[in-house]
């Protein structure tokens, strides 16, 4: 999320120029701000909340607005953060200004906070900040990664929705990668998804993290070592939104690319193929090119075939490449889904008992 305050409704068209009564009072409002009012900078937060024009006229604020925040007494605090969140959401040039301006530390500092409001707007505020590129360094290098990945294990919902994010944000930094996974991320990350809709925002950034973490194989280990971890990514695969179900699936294909003997059946085992199915017919470019290379990788099976019977799933699975394409794509794709369901009932049944005891 972006600040708790800000949306993108509600902005008035913008004017050439301000009236000399609106710059005097914005100017007498920064002053205000200087003299570290706390009414303020709760005024700052106000006109700030939806208005990309006010947020550019009192970006002078910034700086006063940081030494405040780093004074440290809880209420003129809590002003100043809320004010720096509405500041910073929708203009690059204040996210920067404000990580140049000192912001960081006293933001860690509430990150750690026993207030857990405080806490979630410091981390919705890193989350703002971190959507920066010029951020994302200096964010990286404060420490903050440690927190964020605290947050997301005992912090109230709102604020491990925004860590997850701003995790994801900082994880497009690759070296960061490394950084994230050596404070143990998988645990909660597995149990925010599990707790959430599979279809939201956040499944997505969790989807998308996971993704990139999977080609370590500390993580594939965390991951299966986790009770339902495999098996709430293939939920996300049937149940997310296109973007969910398409890291989804790159999360399962870059695990089964890493060491297929050793992943494969633990993916067949948890009922993947009806969602990799729909995806070659129904998913993104990238999800249907995706999800026909881990079939792929899912059809061949190294080991013995003495005790698969005909039509056994496997079986089905080997086929799977070469008849899905052509241009009845989505009536074999159904086809095979209900053939699918025909012969595999046991391993079905055993794939909803699993999800029943994860519920």
């Amino acid at each position: 999320m972006e600040s708790p305050e800000a949306c993108s409704s509600g902005e008035a068209s913008p004017v050439a120029a301000e009236r000399p009564s609106e710059a005097a009072a914005l100017r007498a409002l920064i002053d205000r701000v200087r003299a570290g009012e706390v009414d303020a900078a709760r005024e700052v937060r106000r006109l700030t909340r939806a208005s990309a024009r006010h947020r550019r006229k009192l970006a002078p604020a910034v700086e006063p607005l940081v030494a405040m925040l780093r004074a440290g007494a809880p209420d003129a605090g809590e002003a100043a953060l809320l004010a720096l969140l509405n500041l910073a959401v929708r203009d690059e040039r204040n996210k920067t200004k404000i990580v140049d301006a000192g912001a960081l530390e006293p933001l860690l500092g509430y990150l750690q906070s026993s207030d857990l409001n405080l806490q979630e707007y410091a981390t919705a505020a890193l989350l703002t900040l971190s959507a920066s590129s010029t951020n994302k360094p200096i964010i990286s290098a404060s420490g903050a990664i440690p927190l964020l990945v605290q947050v997301l294990k005992e912090g109230n919902p709102q604020a491990k929705n925004d860590a997850v994010m701003a995790l994801y944000n900082l994880s497009t930094i690759t070296d960061n990668l490394q950084a994230i996974l050596a404070v143990q991320p998988i645990p909660p990350l597995i149990e925010l998804l599990k707790g959430g809709k599979r279809s939201s925002k956040t499944a997505d950034k969790c989807c998308a993290l996971l993704e990139s973490l999977l080609a370590f194989d500390q993580c594939r280990v965390a991951l299966t070592s986790e009770e339902g971890g495999v098996l709430t990514i293939v939920e996300v695969l049937e149940e997310g939104s296109l973007q969910g179900r398409e890291h989804a699936v790159g999360a399962l294909l870059t695990m089964c690319e890493s060491d297929r003997s050793k992943y494969r059946d633990l993916i067949l085992n948890e009922g993947a193929i009806p969602g990799l199915l729909e995806l070659t017919v129904h998913g993104t470019p990238k999800s249907r090119m995706k999800a026909h290379v881990l079939l792929d990788l899912l059809r061949n099976s190294p080991y013995s075939r003495s005790k698969l019977q005909p039509d056994t799933l496997e079986n089905i699975v080997t086929n799977i490449a070469s008849q899905i394409d052509g241009e009845d794509r989505g009536g074999k794709a159904k086809k095979m889904l209900a053939e699918m369901v025909k012969v595999s009932m046991e391993q079905s049944l055993r794939h909803l008992q699993r999800r029943a005891s994860f519920a």
